[in-house]
This record gives structure tokens, sequence and C-alpha cells, in this order.
């Protein structure tokens, strides 16, 4: 009902004047107001982690944690922070964010601004959340590709200690060449690497923290059997599908659907559910699958599960719909 009189005042400013201002209200609320509290649901168990239910918040909409408690609030079954760099950095030139209410969709190419891995972790030190907290990581823009394993080697040591999961994000479309971290060869060598790393965090901390990775929905069958089998050899704990798509087939003539960037939103869903589905295939069961991309109601939420998924991630559906979508997914995803 809140969301309802705010939207249009949100949408009336620039997108991410609006987003600015969503999340300087969440700190607020998490700050002065108890903490939330998960909304009720069959508890699942899932990497080793209990979530309370299966719906959670995706990465991107509060980069640095800047607004956990406030998040929480929603009724979130976990809630995932980033994408984080080892160094801060500024991201692309605005206007770099872009609603298309015709439909339902959002364009970015931020570039993964954030303030670096250190601000996030004080963020998380400070914050009441006891609950599933994931940390989404990625590499500096400036550093070569040739050397991303080193950011994000560098991200997964210092956000091990109070992550409750650490995803590997190499599909966003907005930092060069990052997409081709999912090639064969390119995503044998980091997995490899992270898992040793995990291994020797997991002595060190005397816990161990579970690594999911983070694919795009622009890919081609062969593509998604290659990243299955990865996956499998290098005993990934999880897959998160998936992230903004390239395509503007769904957005053709609409404003500002030509920028440049990745599309969420109701766009990307068709394609997003198409690889959760090749993977739940191709993976038969061996690790669960994270679904995310276009979830704008309850029915949309129960597909995702349908398709092979054991957990859902919400974004772009918040800015459509507003917090009462978290609960009416969680319903939607009972039993």
């Amino acid at each position: 009902m809140l969301y309802d009189i705010a939207r249009p005042l949100l949408f009336s400013l620039d997108a991410e004047t609006a987003h600015e201002l969503t999340l300087h209200v969440l700190n607020l609320a998490g700050r002065v107001l108890p903490a939330g509290r998960p909304e009720p649901a069959e508890p699942v168990e899932v990497m080793g982690l209990r979530f309370p239910n299966r719906i959670g918040l995706a990465a991107g909409l509060d980069k640095n944690g800047d607004a956990i408690d406030g998040l929480a609030r929603m009724g979130f079954g976990f809630l995932e922070i980033g994408t984080v760099t080892p160094r801060a950095q500024p991201g692309n030139p605005r206007p770099r964010l872009f609603r298309l209410p015709e439909a339902r969709g959002i364009i970015n190419r931020m570039g993964f601004n954030n303030h670096g891995v250190d601000v996030l972790l004080a963020n998380v030190r400070a914050a009441k959340y006891r609950g599933i907290l994931g940390i989404n990581i990625g590499k500096n823009f400036d550093t070569p590709i040739e050397r991303a394993a080193d950011d994000y080697l560098a991200c997964l040591d210092k956000v091990y200690a109070l992550a409750s999961y650490v995803t590997v994000n190499i599909s966003s479309p907005n930092t060069q060449n990052l997409r081709q971290l999912q090639g064969e060869s390119e995503l044998d060598d980091l997995l490899g690497r992270l898992k040793a790393a995990q291994a020797r965090l997991a002595d060190t901390h005397g816990r161990y923290v579970p690594l999911a990775l983070k694919i795009a929905p622009d890919l081609e069958p062969a593509q998604v059997m290659n990243i299955a089998d990865a996956l499998r050899r290098h005993r990934i704990d999880a897959v998160i599908a998936t992230n903004t798509t390239i395509a503007r087939d769904k957005v053709q003539g609409i404003r500002y659907g030509d920028q440049q960037g990745g599309l969420s939103g109701a766009p990307v869903f068709e394609a997003s559910t198409a690889i959760v589905a090749q993977l739940a295939k191709a993976l038969g069961g061996e690790l669960p699958i994270i679904a995310a991309g276009g979830v704008l109601d309850g029915r949309g939420a129960r597909a995702k599960l349908d398709a092979g998924a054991t957990l859902v991630q919400l974004y772009s559906g918040l800015i459509y719909r507003g917090p009462g979508l978290v609960r009416e997914c969680v319903r939607a995803t009972r039993g």
C-alpha cells in the first residue's frame, strides 16, 4: 500500500536518483525500526545452509551493503549484496540506469560502481541482520582479463569470514571482456583457483563457505553444457541463473530500449528460465540452481521452481511491485 503511494514519486525522478533515495530510506528504516523477520514458510536446506524461505534479494540493488537491515524487513529468506570489487570504482558515466515501464524492464550499464570491499565489510559488521547473507564479488574494470582471477581471489579472501556464501560474478555485460570468463578454458582455470582458495580458507576459519557462480542468459546450449560440466568437475556449490541480457528483441521500439547495458525485468524472464531448465537437465540435481531474472509475481517465482530452481532472487520486480512482491512470491513457492 505504501509503495503504491511512493512509486509515482520515485518514477518521477531519474532512475538512479530514485535508487539512491530508496537505499537511503531503507538504511534509516533499518536503523530505527525493530529487526525484520523472514516471511514464514517451510525452511529449505541448500548449500548446507538453512533458508527460512526460498525468496532472496539479488545482487545489484545494494552494492555496498548500505541498507542490509532495511532490506531484511521485507521478509526475504536471504540477501545478496554486491557486486563488490577489491578497490572502489565509480562505474560508467551517468546516465546509466533506465526504466522501461511499457515492458516492465530496466537497462543498466552501471559498471560495478562500488566503494570497495573494505567499505562493504564495515557495513556488514555494523548491521544487525543475522540471516543468510551472500556477497557477490567481481573484478575491477582496469584489471586485465588475464589477471581477473587475482581480483576474485582477493575479494574471496576478505569476505570469507562474514559471508554465508560467496557469488562469483562473471556475467555482467558492463565490464569489458568479463563474459569471456565463461569460456571453457578460462572458467576451468578460474574455478580451480577459487576452489583451492576456498579449501585453504575453510581450514583457516574453521567453517566452509559455499561458492556460487552467476552466469548470463545469452548462452548457447553447448555453452550451458560446458559450464555445467565445469561446475560439477570443480564441485562448485551452486549456480545462479541468470544475470541481465544484451538481447533487445523484447524491447524494440520502446523508449530507452536501444540503450547499451544489461536488460533485466520481464523481458529476460523467458530466456533466463530456459537457462534454468537447461542447467537442471544437465546437472541432474548434483548442485542447486538459484534463479534470477524477470520475476514480477508469484506465478513467475513458481515457474522458476518448476523449471528446476531451488531458490529464487528478486530485483527488478521490486522496482515495479514493491515489498509486497516478496510476500507474494514466498506464498507461491511454499511446499
